[in-house]
């Protein structure tokens, strides 16, 4: 019975730290987008809130802005939101 518990424990331990990691990986994403962006190197879609790069090909202008996309779904729903 004590080997159970034991065995238990170790399984939650470990659980515990290998989803920590995830979310520690995640957050450091974030933070390294985030400053990228403050860089102007990273540009935030409007519709889902990715951040893509400032260069991508999926763009629209609305006069003297440039609205960057991660995606034609993206951008195809952005410019229904605006008619």
């Amino acid at each position: 019975m004590l080997k159970f518990v034991i065995f238990g424990i170790a399984c939650f331990v470990l659980y515990k730290l290998l989803t920590n990691d995830r979310k520690k990986k995640v957050e450091v994403k974030q933070n390294h987008d985030e400053k990228l962006a403050k860089e102007g190197v990273l540009v935030k879609d409007p519709v889902c809130g990715t951040f893509v790069s400032k260069d991508s090909d999926i763009r629209i202008k609305e006069g003297d802005q440039v609205r960057c996309f991660c995606s034609y779904e993206c951008r195809d729903k952005y410019l229904k939101m605006i008619q």
